[in-house]
């Protein structure tokens, strides 16, 4: 494993590939190896792409490829495509529309299966972000599935979010009520070239102008808890207000896109001229940490638990004998103080 983590420092893409192959996979040699890259991450800015489906993210995530190697900076790209209900199969398709980039040895694209997480991200995702930080990407590129309004794990996984909307995706209200919208640090409506567009534009200004969280660190906070835990004191948010820019652009024919790089751009300035990037980072980690432990807790609960229990308590709930919460606490009481 040792030989795998230096073989990524030192820009191989064979490594690159298998620890990615390793991570998405759960192997054992992951936790090492993660171990191993860490203390090499932390310089990379993660850019987040989300929203509905159709409104073109991954067209607008090959041309900001397009322009960010004309910068000469490298990019890594993390797609995640949904997975099947049925088979669990997901079509990995992508790397497709992105396909032109492939031999360019600065550009890295990796499409992953969301395996039926709701937030949008594979769980691996923001451990194959590290790796990418680690393998020296300038900025790393993560489109999410584009589920729709639940799609908000992104945002304690990138430092700038882009929230991409198209003509004709909804009214003035819909976009309104979609909770994908706060987690915006960049409005973008693509497709700009379509009717419509105007009307777009003025509906997510008026939603702006109706009000927009003024820090993403209560953000994090507040969406995607999975439990009841202590949130770590929140910082003086008055100072200063990042108020999402809305920017039109049209990916085929690629513009805005020189605009859309100069707001990604400003809101790194904003963000680390603030002090705020520290606040926002540490509030992600506190999130992973719980989201780790209760993951870590269930496997251990699960490997400490005989399938004849549970069948038994599948039994019981099902001819009402108990209810499903009491079968909880039966299997928390039985096992309470197990290693």
């Amino acid at each position: 494993m040792t030989d795998w983590a230096k073989s990524l420092l030192e820009g191989s893409r064979r490594a690159l590939s298998r620890i990615l192959t390793f991570i998405e996979n759960n192997e054992a040699s992951a936790p090492a190896l993660m171990a191993a890259l860490y203390p090499h991450t932390g310089k990379a800015w993660v850019v987040g792409i989300t929203g509905a489906p159709g409104t073109g993210k991954s067209s607008l995530v090959n041309v900001l490829i397009k322009a960010y190697r004309a910068q000469g900076r490298t990019v890594g790209v993390i797609a995640v495509d949904p997975s099947s209900p049925f088979s669990g199969g997901a079509i990995l398709g992508d790397r497709v529309r992105m396909e032109e980039h492939s031999g360019d040895p600065g550009v890295f694209i990796r499409s992953m299966a969301a395996r039926g997480n709701l937030g949008g991200l594979s769980r691996a995702t923001r451990d194959a972000i590290r790796v990418f930080d680690a393998a020296g990407f300038d900025m790393i590129l993560v489109e999410t599935v584009g589920a729709g309004q639940n799609e908000v794990d992104i945002v304690r996984a990138a430092q700038t979010i882009i929230v991409v909307e198209a003509p004709g995706m909804g009214d003035d209200v819909q976009a309104i009520k979609a909770g994908i919208l706060e987690i915006a640090d960049i409005l973008v409506v693509n497709k700009a070239d379509r009717p419509g567009a105007a009307q777009t534009v003025r509906g997510l200004k008026a939603m702006l102008e109706l009000g927009h969280p003024s820090s993403k660190e209560s953000l994090i906070s507040h969406h995607g808890r999975l439990t009841e835990v202590p949130v770590l004191p929140a910082t003086n948010t008055h100072e200063a207000i990042w108020l999402p820019p809305v920017i039109q652009t049209a990916s085929l024919e690629q513009k805005g896109i020189a605009e859309l790089i100069t707001q990604i751009e400003a809101h790194r300035t904003f963000l680390t001229d603030n002090g705020k990037t520290a606040a926002i980072q540490d509030r992600a980690i506190e999130l992973e940490l719980y989201e780790r432990l209760q993951a870590s807790l269930l496997q251990r609960m699960i490997r400490a638990t005989p399938p004849a229990q549970v069948l038994d308590l599948v039994r019981r709930v099902r001819q009402r004998e108990i209810d499903p919460q009491s079968a909880v606490e039966t299997l928390l009481t039985q096992n309470d103080g197990q290693p």
